[in-house]
């Protein structure tokens, strides 16, 4: 018994001495700086503010394509930068800028569609970005008209 506990003021002599150096001299005032700088910037994000985030095509031919701009402005507080930005289909194609957008400064993403369908036809567009949330959405809509001879509806079955 009194080798154990010999030993175990042994170790805990060896763990209190090993620890000379004070920690607190070894930071650097510019290490302090820097943190707290990027700590103030950490709470800072971009905005992204659509002047509309839904368009109706109106009544369109099927087949025929169309295509808007939405327009958007950085209201935040930081850099926004569109990383992808997907639709709900192939059939539409959103086109977006590369480059970052300062804040207030504005930006575009087209969507074209290519009007497949027929009647009402709802499409998503989905933006990731670097905004607080992550993600945008967008949405177009249109009545499709079918064309001539195109079938709507299921076949009637005769006997």
């Amino acid at each position: 018994m009194k080798k154990s506990v010999l030993i175990l003021a042994a170790i805990a002599m060896v763990a209190f001495t090993s620890c000379k150096e004070n920690a607190a001299d070894k930071v650097s005032e510019e290490n302090v700086a820097a943190a707290a700088e990027r700590d103030a910037e950490s709470g800072k994000f971009p905005v992204m503010t659509f002047a509309e985030s839904e368009f109706d095509f109106g009544t369109i031919d099927q087949n025929t394509p169309v295509e808007h701009i939405f327009t958007f402005t950085n209201t935040g507080d930081a850099d926004l930068v569109i990383v992808d930005a997907k639709s709900s289909c192939g059939c539409t194609v959103p086109e977006y800028t590369k480059e970052p957008v300062a804040p207030g400064a504005t930006g575009e993403l087209l969507v074209k569609f290519n009007g497949s369908g027929k009647n009402q036809v709802s499409k998503t567009v989905t933006i990731t970005t670097n905004t607080q949330t992550g993600k945008e959405t967008l949405k177009i809509k249109a009545f499709v008209t079918p064309k001539e001879g195109a079938t709507t509806g299921s076949p009637v079955q005769t006997k």
